[in-house]
C-alpha cells in the first residue's frame, strides 16, 4: 500500500473548504437558478459574511474549489 504525499500548501484553507460548502452547495444547484441565471456570485457574498477573517483572493479559492467539488460530486461524465 503506497501513501501519497500531501500536495495542499495551507491545510487550514483546505478546511475552510469544507466548511464553507456545506453553506454555499445550493448556489452551485441549477434547480435554484433565477430565470436561468445560476447564484454562484451570491455564495462570494455569504463567504464573506461567514469567514470575514480571510482575504478576497482566499474567498475566490474557497468558492472556485467547492464549485469544483458540486460539479464532481453531481455532473456525470
Amino acid at each position: 500500500m503506497s501513501t501519497f504525499p500531501e500536495r495542499r500548501k495551507n491545510l487550514s484553507l483546505r478546511e475552510l473548504v469544507d466548511e464553507a460548502y456545506l453553506i454555499i452547495e445550493p448556489f452551485f444547484d441549477p434547480a435554484n437558478a433565477w430565470n436561468g441565471q445560476s447564484l454562484e456570485h451570491l455564495a462570494y457574498r455569504v463567504v464573506r459574511e461567514n469567514l470575514p477573517d480571510i482575504s478576497p483572493a482566499e474567498v475566490q479559492v474557497i468558492v472556485s474549489a467547492a464549485a469544483r467539488i458540486y460539479r464532481s460530486k453531481h455532473i456525470p461524465r
